[in-house]
């Protein structure tokens, strides 16, 4: 059989991803209104209840709804973060959010690069002049690329899912970034979500500005800091080389 007709055909390979796009843009408008914050706090009695319950197909259903809103940039992925902490505590619900958001994150990277993304990085590949060197740039600086857009805070979590797809990142590095890049972000929120019963008491809101305060923000960004170190040093150890 020729290689041409093994070949999947260029509209298959573009479906899932334009496939997500149409359920992120439907779900902003249908789901936006009720993956809030209000809705936790109205829900929060029957949500303890089947916890209790059902302890284990909550952790499952969880999970599978977190995916579900990370894969296909739906709204509300803060508010499932913090709802993550109010259902199973500050440490478990680290793990079990880290995991969704992780999950997640690999569907829409897999569905862009099946798409989009082989195409450009094949582009990328085959230019030459800026453009060559910049994706080579790029190449050699991976590792800190990939954690840097993790660990910003102002990073959309979609474009730092969708940037590695397009410029054709492994898909282990960015399982890995992404595993331990969110951790930080992750524990502020799943902390707020596990302090939540004393805030529902008082009839309050959480702030979920605290990210932006100095004793939290400070610490990310250092990390940030530290992410782009390599290539600070290579671009500096670099204009020495070519100096001598």
């Amino acid at each position: 059989m020729p290689a041409q007709a093994s070949e999947k055909p260029l509209w298959f390979r573009y479906l899932p991803f334009v496939g997500i796009l149409v359920v992120a843009v439907l779900g902003f408008f249908a789901l936006r209104d009720y993956l809030t914050f209000e809705t936790l706090r109205d829900n929060r009695e029957a949500l303890i209840a089947f916890r209790d319950s059902h302890y284990g197909l909550t952790v499952l259903v969880f999970l599978g709804i977190y995916i579900a809103i990370v894969g296909f940039s739906l709204p509300g992925a803060s508010i499932a973060t913090i709802t993550g902490g109010f259902l199973f505590g500050t440490v478990f619900g680290v793990l079990v959010n880290v995991t969704g958001a992780t999950l997640g994150a690999v569907v829409i990277f897999l569905a862009a690069r099946m798409g989009l993304g082989a195409a450009l990085k094949a582009r990328m590949d085959a230019s030459d002049g800026l453009v060559r060197r910049i994706k080579a740039g790029i190449d050699d600086n991976q590792w800190s690329m990939l954690f840097f857009l993790r660990l910003v805070p102002v990073v959309p979590f979609f474009l730092a899912n969708l940037i590695p797809a397009f410029l054709g990142v492994p898909i282990h590095r960015f399982v890995i970034s992404t595993l331990l890049g969110i951790i930080p972000g992750s524990l502020v929120f799943t902390s707020i979500g596990a302090g939540l019963g004393t805030v529902f008491a008082q009839g309050a809101t959480p702030d979920f500005g605290i990210i932006f305060e100095p004793h939290i923000l400070l610490p990310i960004l250092g990390l940030c800091a530290l992410s782009v170190l390599p290539v600070v040093l290579k671009a500096v150890t670099g204009k020495k080389e070519l100096l001598k």
